[in-house]
């Protein structure tokens, strides 16, 4: 009875594509500088944590890593851009009621759907077909868990309530696999929770965000946001925070105790020093969240000049640890 209510309150209060012809499409310039902002590229960002597991491995200054890092990089920055534009095809009419989501080339109708449609495939299929001829069935197999993983969640799954979460927080977490099978580096279980956890973070601080920006009309937006109490989602972020900081101490020590024992004594100090940077990071994401600063994670990391700080201190320790 409950979910029959959510859905039926879910249906936007206007008639479908009411608003797609607010703005003209334009010439072809026009929807092609539409098409690029639509692809998100200030979040692809977030495509560099490809690079985390072949840094924490200690590969990142072999010059073969770093080459076979960075195409990885833009094969996820083909993945994703076709995931946020079928995101956006699907949410087109939602977005429409977001204060920030409805300038957004679909929904405001500057892109038409049609290209937008055709350049999610065409996007998806390059990133395919490039996976397989540098890298083989490796990373073949995660890009295409992470298009599986999108492309279910913007056509059903966002509407089921946790589910929605773990599928956001999946995308983050299969980018770092990915740097290690790019790399030939194995991963640590530590580092596998430490990339899950903290993306639960970042997804349930973008779920906080949206009901304080949205309010009662959060519902009409993203369906699941009716389902969570703001005591909840506070409640999966604290749970986040606790797993994320726990197993980073624990692969920071794990990581120290595989230097030899002359090492050992002088450079485990830069492995239990980067927690202290790691852990600040974490507490001023989640004071940002409670600021209804978080929304977008990717807009954090570029314009917050303390966690900027921080993440160049944390890095700094920990290739002081791993090459000193």
């Amino acid at each position: 009875m409950s979910q029959t209510r959510l859905r039926v309150s879910a249906r936007p209060p206007y008639a479908p594509d009411a608003l797609a012809t607010a703005r003209p499409a334009g010439n072809g310039a026009h929807r092609t500088t539409a098409l690029v902002r639509a692809m998100r590229p200030r979040q692809w960002t977030k495509n560099l944590l490809v690079l985390a597991a072949p840094t924490a491995a200690g590969s990142i200054d072999q010059p073969r890593v770093v080459g076979h890092s960075v195409e990885a990089f833009f094969i996820f920055v083909a993945a994703s851009a076709s995931t946020y534009l079928l995101n956006d095809v699907v949410d087109r009419r939602k977005d429409r009621l977001h204060p920030a989501k409805k300038s957004r080339p679909v929904a405001s109708g500057e892109l038409p759907v049609s290209l937008a449609l055709w350049a999610t495939v065409l996007l998806a299929t390059v990133a395919l077909s490039f996976a397989a001829l540098l890298f083989g069935a490796a990373l073949v197999v995660v890009v295409t868990a992470y298009l599986v993983v999108s492309v279910s969640y913007s056509l059903a799954l966002k509407r089921v309530p946790l589910v929605e979460l773990a599928c956001v927080a999946a995308g983050f977490a299969l980018r770092a696999v990915a740097g290690g099978a790019v790399a030939h580096v194995p991963i640590s279980p530590w580092f596998l929770v430490v990339a899950s956890f903290g993306s639960l973070l970042i997804v349930a601080g973008k779920r906080s965000v949206e009901q304080s920006v949205m309010k009662d009309q959060g519902g009409l937006h993203r369906p699941t946001l009716a389902a969570y109490p703001a005591a909840f989602l506070r409640s999966v972020r604290m749970l986040a925070i606790s797993v994320t900081v726990t197993t980073y101490c624990l692969w920071a020590f794990e990581r120290a105790g595989r230097l030899g024992p002359v090492e050992r004594a002088e450079d485990i100090v830069w492995f239990e020093l980067s927690i202290i940077p790691f852990v600040l990071a974490v507490l001023v994401v989640e004071l940002a969240i409670e600021l209804n600063r978080g929304g977008e994670p990717e807009e954090l990391a570029l314009r917050d000049h303390g966690l900027q700080v921080l993440g160049l201190a944390w890095l700094a320790l920990l290739i002081c640890g791993i090459y000193a």
